[in-house]
């Protein structure tokens, strides 16, 4: 059996090899589906702020023809924790400065997902923190729940992107150290 870098198959072995080979398409699987629940978000504040309707009505693009996904904690904490392992699944292709940033996003996310498996266990036992009518995360308590995953999102976002920026744009250090393709090829003279 022929030895490779110590990585599985699935993430970076003879397979899928999400961290070489198909790590620029994996990314761009990973970011189309970030954008879109970012849109999501978006729309509920342009609904709420802009077109001024009430809250239980704003309810993003997907929640008007399907109103039990912006209610189901299941959707929220699945989107959470798919970002989650996204993160961590696209880690090993970042390098140097880019990593540096990936990192960041990743530790904001752990704890955006710690916030959503919280909502989740209150809206499965019915146990509301502090007592709280619905379920309530900790940040919650501060800042109301559509202003806090708008700031959740952006945050988590900005880094990635960020991230994604310096992977493509990669210092001559880091350029030797990466195994996909994702790099801008360097000018000649």
């Amino acid at each position: 059996m022929a030895a490779h870098s110590g990585s599985t198959p699935l993430l970076g072995g003879k397979g899928l090899d999400l961290n070489g080979r198909n790590h620029r398409s994996a990314l761009g699987v990973y970011l189309v589906i970030v954008v879109a629940h970012w849109a999501e978000h978006v729309a509920q504040a342009v609904q709420i702020y802009v077109l001024g309707w009430p809250l239980p009505q704003a309810r993003g693009v997907l929640g008007i023809p399907f109103p039990w996904l912006v209610t189901s904690e299941w959707m929220h904490y699945g989107y959470a924790l798919i970002m989650l392992i996204g993160l961590i699944i696209l880690r090993p292709g970042f390098t140097g400065r880019s990593r540096t940033w990936w990192n960041v996003s990743l530790a904001i996310q752990i704890w955006h997902h710690f916030e959503h498996l919280l909502l989740l266990v209150q809206a499965l036992t019915g146990a509301n923190l502090l007592g709280r009518p619905v379920p309530t995360s900790v940040i919650q308590l501060l800042i109301p729940r559509v202003e806090l995953h708008l700031f959740y999102n952006a945050i988590v976002f900005a880094p990635m992107v960020v991230a994604m920026i310096l992977h493509r744009r990669p210092r001559e250090s880091e350029r030797a150290g990466t195994r996909c393709t994702c790099a801008l090829a360097l000018a000649t003279k």
